[in-house]
């Protein structure tokens, strides 16, 4: 038959083999279902289905190129260039560059990433007088982000009773008219942030007729990987693009669905036999990568869940080594035992450092370890900290690059507008935002008409030579490439210059990552591709997009590098590792207090232990301490209920020590409150605690709810051992106590080198934001 079709198991030949009309593929953990993705997508060309009417939708840029590169290997590159085949914001981002002008933005929008978003809604927030504070701009944005990934705009989120209710319940009645105005913003600034690309994706395909018929007849085959992780508006896009032929596969496992706090909705993957007739469901269960006792223990730990779809996963592999349950007095001890035991595996079994992997529930948790292991000189490596491209002298190179595509971009604008120092103060700048928003025209045109506005005469001097230098590098992208531009970019502004004259050793460190920066340029304009047939768009503005879009997992440089990892279960997914430490099983920290109110909450941590399970191959240690410090406080603990749901016969406990079907024309999966809350029935829930709706209500006055009394702070009797600290190389993470606030946790630096900021959370007093050059600090640890 076909050479590429052997090696498959029965199950996984069904998969591919099967070709038009809808499948769901119920792929459970290790059980080749990337390999599965890529023979079908590879079978679909095989039978002269063609290479540009085949789309394929990942959830990470190393995913798609990981299919690209196997279906090359199998049909040849040449074919498999002309797939699309990326994650949904970058496919949606291609499509969404060519078609922008129908909904009203510039084809060369900006795409703003958590950071632009945040500092746009600290304007907003600031212009109109709220407290930002109080309005968070971090909470603000989950908000909103929220709501747009439920295809929530800020009209019907400001006329849905129950998400009325809940911002009013948590003291935030001004969310909404927030929402809009950041809305009108980014429109203004012509930029989407990464939510838009999802949400200006189905506003292209549900107002534009002619737009979706072309999609629908450019994509006649549909593939969706991590089907599980969908969110509403990623529904809606496929349901509509899929309506035509309903060649529609999806593939994923509801028993790794654990990414609701992103919006995602298991509901998508439990009803889609619901969407489609005659759905053909095709599961694969037999794993390939765990011993049998590893597997015995998942299967055991997901039956416990209600919601989930019916299978059992069993492997051919060895029975292998019970797993090993270690009960720690302490987390410190905890961090001992996990060091020392690698240290041992590693002399006893002539394991590498990167066949360990240490997955715990929560970053806070990494501190023992990292400790332990720096003791015993074990090289290791934290995966999921600070991206390459989010570093302060990355985002303000790239700042230039933005303003040089897009001069409506504020938010660059403002950034890099007196970067290097030229005069142009923090006065001047509020200004031209002033002036901008009274005369309803962009930042960049009152820099541009600076004369017209009153600027002092050194001020204005200033602002023509900057706008000069910008137009110079403009003019630039007619004859020039990414890289060219950027080399003069670096030269004109004098910032290589400045980070090359300090002489620091991060001052040499921020140099040597700009010129990292440049090669990346470079990289990117020298390598040949094409893509539909095409050559691929090598423009500045293509580069910059294609960075922007990186994922989290496609910014952990250098896996392969013989040291452990340390990361989240969040970020574990996907990845396997021969041997593993699930850290931390203790109530209230696994499952997360945060987690147990619900039974849809509960199940959720369960399918995240699941997942931290199954991404052992051969051993697998399981531990808990009985006290951990939190928040400066030792805190005794209880086992996890999930320890109770694994049968004492594959345990080796002798280490302790001490939606409705629709063809698509529109979204019709619950109201706004429930699309937000991420489940049908979730009204019903609201009703209980809010009550009905005024429409439903005989009285037609909305409840009243008083606002919360405000905060008091709770006085701090200092440590008799008080000595405050050099907080110079204070770090987010750390420990400390203050002599007022009690102890709390760092969660972020920011402000200048002169004047840092530290954000602490305190235990008993809530958010604080502690200027370090005045506050007095100890570090606990």
């Amino acid at each position: 038959m076909f050479n590429y079709l052997e090696g498959l198991n029965e199950q996984q030949r069904e998969a591919v083999l099967h070709k038009d009309g809808p499948i769901m593929i119920v792929a459970g953990a290790g059980s080749g279902k990337t390999k599965v993705l890529t023979t079908r997508i590879a079978h679909l060309m095989a039978q002269g289905v063609d290479a540009f009417n085949i789309l394929a939708l990942t959830f990470t840029n190393k995913a798609a190129a990981e299919m690209k590169e196997r279906i090359g290997k199998i049909l040849g590159n040449s074919e498999a260039r002309n797939l699309y085949v990326g994650t949904f914001h970058s496919v949606f981002a291609r499509i969404l560059r060519g078609e922008a002008h129908n909904i009203g933005y510039p084809n060369n929008f900006t795409i703003y990433d958590t950071d632009d978003s945040r500092s746009v809604l600290k304007t907003v927030i600031n212009e109109m007088n709220l407290d930002d504070k109080h309005y968070k701009p971090n909470v603000v944005h989950s908000r909103i982000s929220g709501a747009k990934n439920a295809l929530v705009g800020p009209a019907e989120y400001a006329t849905d009773y129950y998400i009325q209710q809940e911002d009013m319940r948590q003291n935030r009645p001004e969310i909404a008219r927030i929402f809009d105005a950041y809305v009108k913003r980014c429109f203004k600034n012509g930029a989407m942030d990464f939510d838009d690309l999802l949400l200006k994706m189905y506003e292209l395909l549900n107002t534009q007729p002619d737009a979706l018929h072309k999609y629908q007849h450019k994509f006649k085959y549909i593939l969706v990987d991590e089907y599980q992780d969908t969110n509403p508006a990623q529904y809606a896009i496929i349901k509509l693009l899929a309506a035509m032929h309903e060649n529609i596969c999806v593939v994923g496992d509801d028993a790794q669905s654990i990414y609701s706090f992103r919006g995602a909705t298991i509901e998508n993957i439990l009803q889609f036999q619901k969407d489609y007739d005659d759905v053909k469901v095709v599961k694969l269960e037999q794993n390939y990568r765990c011993t049998q006792n590893i597997l015995n223990v998942a299967n055991e730990i997901i039956s416990n869940n209600k919601g989930q779809i019916p299978k059992n996963l069993w492997t051919d592999n060895a029975q292998g080594e019970k797993i090993r349950l270690v009960r720690t007095m302490s987390d410190n001890e905890e961090g001992h035992f996990v060091a020392d035991t690698i240290q041992e595996q590693k002399l006893r079994n002539h394991f590498n450092n990167r066949d360990f992997a240490i997955l715990y529930r929560t970053n806070a948790q990494s501190r023992a370890f990292e400790e332990s292991l720096r003791r015993k000189a074990i090289p290791y490596k934290i995966f999921g900290g600070m991206s390459f491209y989010q570093r302060k002298e990355i985002r303000d190179f790239v700042a230039y690059l933005r303003i040089i595509v897009n001069g409506q971009d504020e938010e660059g604008l403002k950034r890099i507008i007196n970067y290097p120092a030229r005069g142009i103060g923090k006065t001047t700048v509020e200004k031209a935002v002033i002036v901008a928003n009274e005369q309803n025209i962009s930042m960049w045109q009152v820099l541009e008409r600076a004369g017209e506005f009153g600027f002092k005469a050194g001020t204005l001097e200033s602002i023509q030579q900057f706008v000069q230098m910008i137009k110079y590098f403009r003019a630039l992208l007619n004859d020039k490439n990414a890289y060219d531009v950027a080399q003069q970019v670096g030269k004109h502004t004098n910032m290589v210059k400045e980070l090359f004259s300090d002489k620091t050793s991060e001052g040499l460190a921020r140099y040597e990552n700009v010129q990292e920066l440049l090669n990346s340029i470079k990289e990117f304009t020298e390598t040949p591709d094409t893509e539909d047939g095409e050559q691929v768009d090598k423009s500045l503005g293509a580069y910059l997009q294609q960075i922007t879009l990186l994922t989290d997992a496609d910014n952990d440089e250098d896996e392969n590098a013989d040291v452990v990892k340390l990361m989240t279960i969040h970020a574990a997914k996907g990845l396997e590792f021969p041997v593993v430490f699930s850290v931390g099983l203790e109530e209230t920290l696994f499952p997360s207090a945060m987690s147990i109110n619900t039974r849809e909450e509960l199940e959720e941590e369960r399918r995240l232990f699941y997942v931290v399970v199954t991404r052992a191959k051969t051993r697998l240690w399981i531990s808990y301490a009985n006290s951990r410090y939190r928040f400066g406080q030792l805190v005794q603990n209880e086992p996890s209920r999930f320890l109770e749901e694994i049968p004492d016969e594959y345990l080796d406990r002798s280490y302790s020590g001490g939606g409705a079907r629709n063809q698509g024309a529109s979204f019709t999966g619950g109201s706004a409150f429930e699309r937000m809350k991420g489940g049908f029935g979730a009204a019903a829930q609201a009703e209980k605690m809010y009550g009905p709706p005024p429409a439903k209500r005989k009285d037609t006055k909305p409840a009243y709810m008083p606002p919360p009394a405000p905060a008091k702070v709770v006085e701090h009797v200092p440590s008799t051992d008080f000595v405050a600290s050099d907080t110079s190389n204070l770090q987010a993470g750390q420990q400390v106590e203050h002599q007022k606030f009690g102890f709390g946790t760092v969660a972020k630096l920011e402000g200048s080198a002169h004047n840092p900021i530290a954000t602490i959370n305190f235990q008993h007093n809530g958010e604080k934001k502690i200027m370090l050059n005045y506050a007095k600090l100890r570090i606990v640890e």
